[in-house]
């Protein structure tokens, strides 16, 4: 606990029970994390904040450790009204002591954040496209016989999440699990020989229906999964996509998104993103990297 200009401030580990509270601080600087969303979170990892003498959540981050050596880091907040007392840099500092100095830790920044977490010892490794959608229009992608998408059942979980693992470069069976409960809609790519060469979801947010993690052996099936799961939604849609996928990125142009940002993916306890195949074309979102 520590005390400036008469404001006390108490770090501590959040839980269900702040929930609401996270809402009112994420609304207060501008972003839309709803109670589902939140939960996901605190279900997958540890999230931390500073509250004020009467309770109030001040600041937060969470840190979402995977199944091995790679960590990720999000929902940096800290109040407008609580900014300039180091706040920030305390929270996340604690997020990165709970886990060891061998665990390679990813961020997405924003461009406010990236003094801090460059203080922090990040470095900017590559970046995402952050697209968004008014309103989707179907593109309909050459048709053949060498896929089909079906609804994601439990008995494909262990062979989806071998293809997530190699696309993101970690194992992450609890988010991973989490997420698929957390979706609106759920979907696999078979090959003729019943293999799984495909995956993506979608998650309803008060704002936007966001897509990701799409994963897929090229970008005919990524656009497929697209397809799948924007078509007939309405509202607006996002999605945030790795570098490296030019035609996929043009497909979404054609769709009615729009790129609005590349924030910076930033690096910690390691020089380069983890080992990845290409074939991931969405992620899930930037708390979860």
């Amino acid at each position: 606990m520590k005390t400036e200009d008469r404001v006390v401030f108490k770090i501590e580990q959040l839980t269900n029970k702040d929930v609401s509270n996270l809402i009112e601080l994420s609304s207060a600087v501008g972003w839309d994390y709803d109670e589902h969303e939140i939960q996901t979170i605190l279900s997958s990892g540890l999230v931390y904040g500073h509250k004020n003498a009467e309770g109030e959540i001040v600041s937060s981050a969470a840190i979402i450790p995977y199944d091995t050596n790679l960590a990720s880091i999000g929902m940096v907040i800290v109040h407008p009204e609580y900014r300039g007392f180091g706040l920030g840099k305390e929270v996340t500092q604690t997020c990165i002591d709970r886990v060891s100095e061998d665990t390679s830790i990813m961020l997405i920044s924003t461009e406010e954040g990236k003094p801090l977490y460059e203080r922090l010892g990040f470095r900017t490794v590559d970046v995402v496209h952050k697209f968004l959608c008014e309103k989707f229009i179907s593109n309909t992608v050459n048709s053949t016989n060498d896929f089909t998408l079906d609804p994601f059942q439990t008995q494909d979980f262990l062979k989806l999440k071998q293809l997530v693992a190699a696309a993101f470069g970690d194992q992450r069976s609890t988010f991973l699990l989490n997420r698929i409960k957390q979706s609106k809609r759920c979907v696999v790519v078979k090959n003729q020989y019943d293999e799984i060469i495909g995956f993506g979801l979608s998650i309803q947010g008060p704002v936007n229906l966001i897509v990701g993690p799409i994963v897929a052996l090229d970008d005919k099936i990524a656009a497929s999964i697209i397809n799948a799961l924007a078509t007939n939604q309405g509202g607006n849609i996002r999605i945030d996509v790795p570098s490296g996928h030019p035609e996929f990125m043009t497909f979404l142009d054609t769709c009615g998104f729009k790129k609005v940002n590349e924030p910076p993916v930033m690096m910690k306890n390691s020089a380069a993103m983890p080992r990845r195949n290409h074939e991931l074309f969405g992620i899930a979102a930037q708390v979860f990297g």
